[in-house]
């Protein structure tokens, strides 16, 4: 006796989202799987950032202290006003990639072109902006003393309590110093460049002006401020330095906690390098839409998805801005 088999047939596909399951295309959802992945790597970076300014908080470097300079405006105090205006150049630049993928829902394509401009100007503003920053950052203005145990010595008046540049009162004592460099005939020995003063140099020069104390690294947890030494105190601290610094890098940093520097250069580094990368998509995307390739399509939805990247990158500035700037 044959057995009897029975099918059953389902009409239609049971897993079939079409081409763009949740109402969104392929490249669109790619755009936000990326985004998603590099939002947890800039999260892990400032988690990093977060627990290591906590561990070290008594010697962290005080931003209004770090980024006080603007444009043509030497010597002048501003502290934080250039990076807010940063800051107001990438949000813009956000609105005008909004004010760009609506032209480009419209299929108005003059538009588009247009806001799209305006975001690669905005975006180059930044990246030139940021250039200039990490140049001052690099360069400092004050200088410092670091210790043999790895502690700052700053300077600052006695009175009013504001920072004074070692070459204001730095001596010059007569000293016979080599660079070791093959320029010199030194090419078996690597050495860093020697600094601008020696220790013995600024320690003349704190002795020789009686206005001038030194300030330390720590951070009172009641006043907020770092710890001013009295001048007795300031001549025994000198005593102690170990090398003349003058602005920040992977090795030494004259404004506070040496890790400082080093997530600053890599944190706001990563973050320039997907700005470049932003404005170099914008720069494609523009030239497709002076081409008309989009028009030709009849859709404007590579502008979106670059839109998508374009905000994503300025929102990760927003906790960028507030990791380092302003907490």
């Amino acid at each position: 006796m044959a057995a009897t088999v029975t099918t059953t047939a389902t009409t239609g596909k049971t897993w079939d989202g079409g081409n763009e399951p949740m109402g969104a295309s392929y490249g669109k959802m790619m755009m936000w799987f990326f985004i998603v992945s590099d939002a947890l790597t800039f999260s892990g970076f400032l988690a990093a950032y977060g627990f290591s300014r906590f561990k070290f908080i008594g010697t962290w470097p005080i931003a209004d202290e770090v980024f006080t300079h603007f444009p043509f405006m030497h010597g002048v105090d501003a502290p934080m006003y250039y990076v807010a205006l940063m800051t107001f150049i990438l949000i813009f630049s956000s609105v005008t990639m909004v004010l760009a993928v609506d032209a480009g829902h419209q299929l108005q394509k003059t538009k588009v072109a247009i806001y799209m401009l305006l975001t690669i100007v905005g975006g180059f503003i930044f990246l030139g902006s940021q250039a200039w920053e990490w140049k001052n950052f690099i360069g400092g203005e004050f200088g410092a003393v670091e210790t043999k145990g790895g502690s700052l010595l700053q300077f600052v008046d006695a009175t009013t309590g504001k920072r004074i540049a070692v070459e204001e009162f730095a001596a010059k004592l007569p000293s016979e110093r080599v660079d070791k460099t093959r320029s010199n005939g030194i090419w078996f020995e690597e050495a860093a460049a020697l600094p601008e003063f020696t220790v013995a140099e600024v320690e003349a020069g704190l002795k020789a002006h009686s206005n001038v104390v030194i300030r330390t690294e720590k951070i009172n947890p009641d006043t907020k401020k770092k710890e001013i030494l009295t001048r007795e105190q300031s001549l025994e601290a000198i005593k102690g330095g170990a090398l003349f610094v003058k602005g920040a890098n992977l090795e030494h940093n004259e404004y506070g906690h040496k890790l400082f520097a080093d997530f600053f250069f890599f944190i706001t580094g990563f973050h320039g390098f997907h700005v470049f990368s932003g404005v170099i998509l914008n720069i494609l995307i523009f030239l497709n839409v002076i081409y008309g390739t989009y028009e030709k399509r009849r859709s404007y939805e590579m502008v979106e998805k670059v839109g998508l990247y374009w905000h994503f990158v300025d929102l990760v500035w927003v906790f960028v801005f507030t990791f380092f700037y302003l907490v």
